[in-house]
């Protein structure tokens, strides 16, 4: 499977969305949902600016990492190069520091016959004194596309096995 990189990060799955032990945590990812990843990691200089806070644009390599580590558990070989990003949408609601730890989870919404649903939250993690603070959250859908005929790449439904394996069914 090729995808986003999550090398020195650590990784939890969960069967519901209550990967995060802060109650604010779920406050936009639902009680129920068919699968999530929690990855925690680190802002590295390269996500920031010269004042050493973030780009906006990390937060969809963090959330990108979490997907591809859900992706690897759940035995979805093949998964990037079949399903791109149709909407993206973030609320930025916090900076983000150099050297501080995050914590992603990325939550499976809802999944359809050719498309699925992600909720994501970012939160940076305690930082010299200052307290634990969501940083962003968002939704995004990806779609899956049938690539082996000529010409452009159509949707299709999803694999029967990855079905099987995002939701245990």
């Amino acid at each position: 499977m090729s995808g986003p990189s999550d090398e020195g990060a650590s990784a939890t799955s969960h069967e519901d969305a209550s990967a995060t032990s802060d109650e604010d945590a779920s406050a936009t990812l639902p009680t129920q949902a068919v699968a999530s990843m929690t990855l925690r990691s680190r802002i590295e200089w390269v996500d920031t600016d010269a004042a050493g806070i973030y780009h906006n644009s990390t937060v969809i390599r963090l959330v990108e990492a979490a997907e591809a580590a859900l992706a690897r558990e759940r035995g979805l070989d093949g998964y990037f190069p079949v399903a791109p990003r149709v909407r993206y949408e973030a609320d930025f609601e916090a900076p983000l520091f150099f050297g501080q730890e995050v914590t992603t989870t990325v939550t499976v919404l809802e999944l359809g016959t050719s498309s699925m649903t992600f909720g994501f939250e970012v939160w940076g993690e305690e930082l010299e004194q200052a307290p634990r603070v969501r940083a962003a959250r968002g939704r995004y859908v990806t779609v899956h596309l049938d690539r082996s005929g000529p010409g452009r790449p159509t949707s299709a439904p999803w694999p029967p096995e990855w079905v099987e394996r995002l939701t245990g069914s």
